[in-house]
């Protein structure tokens, strides 16, 4: 072993690797690989042969130790049988983004037997320019249930058969790849209640292409009671038909979601321009909006009840676009390093202008807090709620260096007059010598007033 140990450093670029991979244990091969071949080498042996063929094959060396520590089985099997399943991986798509992509992702799939179906299987498709993601969906959900060629071939002629155009296939195996695993007569169902829905079969592939997870919804226990739910709201089958038409995302809605969303809506207490602002296109697609919004806080953290709390507080957040909203978060916890949950107890934050007050004022905050300024710490309620007069004379009007930070709020901008200078001479009114004849007309009409 002490040999082992001196032959090892003799070589840098492996040391740290062999050390994050070494470790006094028994090495276990992993379950799914049993086609693999136990080599006759250790696996100390076989480390930098596997290191070095991973890397010809584009991934990263400072991703190596990690990854061959998580999959050990690798070190333990054959490095001429990796080699050819890495070989037969590329020919499917020679970017070495998607080697590393479909390994980071599943690398149970170097199994020699199953690429060796595969070899000839992705260009039998039927679809021109499969896209990497979903070639790598593919032999993902093969892979962890077995399935072979022919049954990703049958739902592909399937979807086919169903009217859709091969961008929606691939939309369809990018986003929902468990599909490969329904029956026909379930991927037609779904079609057919679209088509009772309202909605023309030269629409339905324009709705699957913008939403494709609809083919992964049931319809008896989940699109059915939706639409019911609809109903139950008031809502007619062509008003539901033109919304899911404009936007197929609806039907991803939980049931019961959108009844929450409305009640929100009926509740809340803000000023009526920005309430009709919120209703300009309907109820219907009002109460979508905020569950769009709520999602977006969720994706960041918030739970459910707090998602809505921060929209019944700060209305106008429903206005603003999902964009900005996740700008304001991304620097409300990158740069400013504060908890999302802040947005509970100051909803305000997203409902001010980040460019114009956000930003400005932080900027003012980080130089006095970087200068020793500032005597207590200022919490995210004072940063914002502060009027703008109020944070200029307590944090930017005291120092003059914050004037320039603080930008055209800071003083140091001049003020431009409305008129050009000298326009004052075009208002004045000509002034025109008196004669004779005006004098006696005046003298003559003070005389008749007294």
């Amino acid at each position: 072993m002490a040999m082992l140990i001196r032959n090892i450093k003799t070589r840098p670029p492996f040391l740290l690797l062999f050390r994050s991979i070494y470790a006094p244990v028994h090495f276990i091969p992993y379950p799914n690989s049993q086609s693999f071949s136990t080599a006759p080498k250790s696996h100390q042996k076989n480390l930098i042969p596997v290191s070095n063929l991973f890397q010809r094959y584009g991934f990263p060396p400072s991703e190596l130790p990690h990854f061959l520590k998580k999959n050990q089985f690798l070190l333990n099997s054959n490095t001429p049988e990796i080699e050819k399943s890495l070989k037969i991986l590329s020919s499917l798509n020679p970017s070495q983004d998607f080697v590393v992509s479909v390994l980071c992702s599943c690398p149970s799939v170097l199994e020699l037997e199953f690429l060796e179906k595969w070899q000839l299987g992705i260009s039998e498709l039927g679809i021109s320019n499969v896209s990497i993601i979903a070639i790598r969906n593919i032999l993902e959900v093969s892979r962890k249930y077995d399935l072979k060629p022919d049954d990703v071939f049958r739902c592909i002629k399937c979807l086919k058969r169903l009217g859709f155009r091969e961008n929606t296939v691939t939309r369809v195996l990018e986003a929902v790849p468990m599909v490969i695993m329904s029956s026909e007569e379930k991927i037609r169902g779904k079609t057919e209640f679209l088509i009772r829905l309202g909605i023309q079969k030269k629409e339905i592939d324009q709705v699957v292409c913008s939403f494709p997870g609809i083919l992964a919804f049931g319809v008896e226990n989940r699109l059915k009671p939706l639409i019911d739910e609809f109903e139950d709201l008031g809502y007619s089958l062509s008003e539901v038909r033109r919304e899911v038409i404009r936007d197929p995302r609806i039907l991803g809605l939980e049931n019961g979601e959108f009844s929450q969303c409305l009640k929100l809506l009926k509740s809340l207490r803000c000023r009526l321009p920005i309430k009709e602002n919120i209703f300009r296109h309907g109820a219907f697609r009002a109460g979508y909006e905020v569950k769009i919004r709520v999602d977006c806080l969720r994706k960041h953290g918030l739970i459910y009840r707090e998602a809505f709390t921060v929209l019944w507080k700060e209305p106008r957040v429903i206005l603003y676009e999902i964009e900005e909203i996740e700008k304001k978060i991304e620097f409300l916890v990158q740069e400013m390093e504060f908890d999302v949950q802040c947005l509970v107890e100051v909803p305000e934050y997203l409902g001010v202008h980040l460019g114009k007050q956000i930003v400005p004022r932080f900027n003012v905050i980080k130089h006095l807090r970087s200068i020793g300024g500032l005597g207590d710490e200022v919490g995210l309620r004072d940063l914002i709620k502060l009027s703008r007069l109020r944070f200029y004379n307590r944090y930017v009007k005291p120092y003059s260096e914050c004037k320039q930070i603080y930008g055209r709020f800071g003083g140091g901008s001049e003020v431009r007059s409305r008129h050009p200078v000298g326009m004052w001479k075009l208002f004045k009114p000509q002034n025109h010598p008196k004669s004779n004849e005006d004098s006696r007309n005046i003298k003559s009409y003070m005389e008749s007033l007294a």
